[in-house]
């Protein structure tokens, strides 16, 4: 099955390298191929549109010069003119008569035949002179010839020709030709290798990341990624690693949580069902022992079923069904009511319960839930009784500061380790307390307090001792 993973993710690899080349290389070769073309209509009309044009011009200016001889004039001054034309092995200049066969040329060879090429046919017929290239009727070779008529009186008494060869023009344009596509190859090549390094930089970290991140899909949490880029790829690299060890620390946490949950629900049951039994059997001595059974009966039953509340409100968080009925209050209000319910309680427990309101104002009006704030306050109340009751002391005091609320709650036990405190409103988290608890009553008292817009801040108290900072925008 792993086998059969790994070969996906290859392919999957694969798949990415060929797009990314494909996508990238496919447009560079479409530049070099636009370049190319451009280059290569250039050079055609640089060698052969400019030999065309020279040709043509030389055609009809050397035909504007014969314009005053007759035919017989036209056959002596075109004898002379080839007799005394120096030109001759580089340009073949011809006279043609009115039925397209040659009268003279600088190149002997060509005398008495009719080449009959669209040239000399559109100078008699349209009396115009246009180019022409392609293969000589008689040898075969690669030539470029342009004809002009020669008019007398609006008759046409003759044709000037000329004819060069086309070998050296088809090798320049050849060698050019292959010198830029050897350039634009060259080009192509190293557009196509730079590519395919930068994507197998990218790709094959990709693979090995890949590949461990299937390993802690497996289960195998904690498992980390060596680092080999500060990039980006570094970057999922350190996210990948830092899941890791979130899931590896999350796993943990939840197991230590369930074992922490079972022992704290077993705990209250156990006494639960130990003293219902005892009094239900009679084994109770007097009445201040069922009494007293009772009081323990209560007491558990109580506990229990605020760490079921506690569990049901976090399963409300984590499911999305946790809400709030928001109204306008009196902070103060809420906050006096849940001191009066516990200072009685306290007290029975050797704890003094400290209230200190240390704002002017009568009445400090917020909008908020009147249910969840006295929840978060007495959560707060018996967590201090619980881990800093050692201290018999707790202090409550409410201000306002600027535009927000503030309350503290703080007791006088042992405090926190410094190390711990980042992580305690961490859910399931209860660090070395050996304190009775399931370890979210705080995660659950920071949600009700950030969707309130407010702050829940954990410190050491100075002199000793732990305390909690609750700040609450006020409506103006």
């Amino acid at each position: 099955m792993a086998k059969t993973t790994r070969i996906q993710d290859q392919v999957k690899i694969r798949g990415i390298r060929r797009r990314w080349l494909v996508n990238s290389v496919a447009i560079v070769l479409l530049i070099l191929a636009l370049a190319v073309g451009a280059f290569a209509a250039m050079l055609w009309s640089y060698y052969y549109g400019g030999t065309a044009d020279d040709l043509t011009r030389k055609a009809t200016s050397s035909a504007n010069g014969f314009r005053m001889y007759t035919r017989s004039d036209y056959r002596a001054a075109a004898q002379q003119t080839v007799s005394s034309y120096e030109d001759k092995g580089r340009l073949e200049l011809q006279f043609l008569d009115t039925t397209g066969a040659v009268l003279f040329s600088g190149n002997d060879l060509t005398a008495g035949s009719t080449p009959s090429t669209p040239d000399i046919q559109q100078a008699l017929l349209e009396r115009t002179a246009k180019p022409w290239s392609g293969r000589d009727p008689d040898t075969g070779e690669r030539i470029l010839a342009a004809s002009s008529p020669v008019i007398y009186q609006g008759e046409v008494v003759g044709v000037i020709r000329y004819v060069t060869s086309l070998s050296e023009i088809d090798r320049q344009f050849t060698f050019s030709m292959a010198v830029i596509a050897a350039i634009a190859l060259g080009i192509f090549a190293m557009v196509y290798f730079s590519n395919l390094y930068f994507v197998r930089s990218i790709v094959e970290p990709l693979a090995g990341i890949t590949e461990i991140a299937q390993v802690i899909a497996g289960g195998s949490y904690g498992v980390q990624i060596e680092k080999q880029y500060d990039d980006e790829i570094g970057e999922l690299t350190d996210a990948i690693n830092d899941m890791s060890l979130k899931i590896r620390q999350a796993e943990k946490t939840q197991s230590e949580f369930i074992s922490s949950v079972s022992h704290e629900l077993r705990t209250p049951l156990t006494a639960i069902t130990g003293w219902a039994e005892t009094i239900q059997n009679g084994e109770c001595r007097s009445a201040d022992d069922i009494r007293k059974g009772m009081s323990i009966i209560v007491s558990e039953s109580r506990r229990l079923g605020n760490m079921v509340e506690e569990l049901l409100e976090f399963s409300r968080i984590e499911d999305g069904r946790f809400t709030l009925s928001v109204e306008p209050l009196d902070l103060k209000a809420e906050l006096e009511d849940a001191v009066y319910t516990y200072t009685e309680f306290f007290r029975r427990e050797g704890i003094s319960l400290e209230y200190m309101d240390n704002s002017p104002e009568e009445v400090i009006p917020i909008s908020g839930d009147p249910e969840r704030l006295r929840q978060v306050f007495c959560n707060l109340l018996d967590n201090a009784a619980k881990h800093g009751g050692a201290g018999k002391r707790i202090d409550v005091s409410v201000w306002r500061e600027g535009a927000e609320a503030v309350i503290r709650v703080r007791d006088y036990g042992p405090g926190a380790p410094e190390e711990e405190l980042p992580f305690l409103k961490n859910k399931f988290y209860k660090g070395s307390s050996k304190a009775r608890g399931s370890g979210i009553g705080l995660a659950v008292c920071e949600e009700i307090i950030t969707r309130h817009e407010g702050r829940l801040d954990v410190d050491n108290a100075e002199g000793g001792g732990f305390q909690v900072t609750i700040r609450l925008p006020i409506e103006i």
